[in-house]
């Protein structure tokens, strides 16, 4: 590559480099950066920050393969800034104490950190006081979301940017660019298109998904046919360190609750084609209690035995008690009733209002009235405390002939 520009145009792929095709590909110029046309489009943040020759320390989050670490190294180059490139995972303290000292010698430089979300304590307290003074300038990467992920103390010292999923209009326009850097390659647009499709944003592996192509095919020519036997698995958002794993998993419940069973299949077949079983487990399990509750109680035991049968006979053949018990869950009635009533007593207990309990119900305490020994197993006498004699958490919901009944009984007792 130029130091400050494009690929040369006399380097092909082919060759004997073991340098993956994105890396060779990457661009230098914000102008050839593949989509994020609301960060680097003109009149645009980075656009404008980088026409003003001014930058601060940012974190770059989104999904793999949208162009995170391809935006700070444009970013770098169009600015010609000195920096270091880290991974929070793998590089030491020892790692950044060497960067800091690089940064005191030259009056400042970039931190590239990769995996931003994973910096530990020890890192972060290291790297803090510089970030505060302006010695370092931090571009952080990651594909978690840095509301949830990343240290606040980070976080707050930094402009947070999102990096979108590619369109597939994107890929195919990175893919035909891609292709002139191929020795005699020869590939059908309908192939190109496909790549896109199965890439779903992510031109990672787009580029991955060429070059083997490339390589495994006949006198470099690439047709539909040729794409379809090496993958025809489309590459979803679903890593467990991935925006997009929650968001999907999120649309799974949402779409129970609101009983769109076409959609609720939709999302359980996307984690079962990422063979995800045991986030598919966990997930309904919190439906079940969360969202469908007291309304339809028996829904807990069944899927209890919906799982049992799928971990027993394994994928592919998991789907169909799963697909059975996801049906029965968006079609049966809702109540969040329990839940929203316990996190009212929590958020009591949080806040300060946890007054002494009282005394005739402490541990053995000869003024306790045991329920048993009165007739219906009640008798009434104070268990909240004092200052909480009158809270009622369980505002009980008519969704079902089961809470109906809970709430007939609820009724009887607070009139005794």
């Amino acid at each position: 590559m130029n130091e400050k520009g494009n690929i040369h145009d006399i380097i092909y792929i082919g060759g004997d480099s073991m340098q993956p095709l994105a890396d060779i590909l990457r661009p230098n110029r914000l102008e050839d950066v593949v989509g994020q046309k609301h960060l680097i489009g003109k009149g645009k943040v980075l656009y404008n920050l980088i026409k003003h020759g001014k930058l601060f320390s940012m974190i770059l989050y989104g999904p793999c393969g949208t162009g995170k670490t391809t935006l700070a190294y444009t970013i770098i180059h169009e600015l010609d800034l000195k920096y270091e490139f880290l991974n929070a995972v793998i590089n030491s303290k020892k790692d950044l104490d060497e960067v800091i000292s690089k940064a005191k010698a030259n009056d400042g430089l970039v931190l590239i950190m990769d995996e931003i979300h994973r910096l530990n304590k020890d890192k972060q307290d290291l790297l803090l006081p510089y970030l505060e003074n302006g010695l370092v300038t931090l571009i952080g990467l990651t594909t978690a979301n840095p509301y949830h992920s990343i240290n606040p103390a980070i976080r707050s010292r930094c402009q947070l940017f999102e990096v979108k999923v590619l369109t597939d209009e994107d890929i195919v326009l990175a893919l035909n660019k891609a292709i002139k850097y191929f020795d005699k390659i020869d590939i059908s647009s309908e192939a190109i298109k496909y790549i896109a499709s199965l890439a779903n944003g992510d031109l990672r592996y787009a580029y991955n998904l060429l070059e083997v192509a490339y390589y495994a095919s006949d006198d470099f020519k690439i047709n539909l046919d040729d794409i379809k036997k090496i993958n025809n698995k489309p590459s979803l958002y679903i890593d467990k360190n991935d925006d997009g794993y929650y968001d999907v998993i999120s649309a799974l419940q949402k779409s129970i609750r609101g009983s769109d069973v076409n959609a609720s299949l939709h999302y359980l077949a996307r984690l079962i084609v990422a063979e995800d079983l045991d986030i598919i487990f966990r997930r309904l399990s919190v439906i079940a209690y969360e969202d469908i509750g007291l309304a339809n109680p028996a829904i807990g035991p069944r899927l209890e035995a919906a799982i049992k049968a799928a971990e027993r006979v394994g994928l592919p053949e998991a789907r169909i008690p799963l697909g059975e018990i996801v049906i029965d869950m968006a079609l049966s009635p809702k109540s969040n009733s329990a839940h929203v009533a316990l996190d009212m007593a929590i958020n009591d207990v949080r806040i300060g209002h946890a007054p002494k309990v009282p005394d005739h119900i402490k541990t053995n305490s000869k003024d306790y009235k045991y329920p048993h020994n009165y007739k219906g197993a009640y008798v009434k006498q104070q268990y909240l405390p004092d200052e909480l004699v009158d809270r009622r958490y369980y505002n009980p919901k008519v969704t079902s002939k089961y809470e109906i009944n809970l709430k007939n009984i609820y009724d009887k007792i607070n009139n005794m």
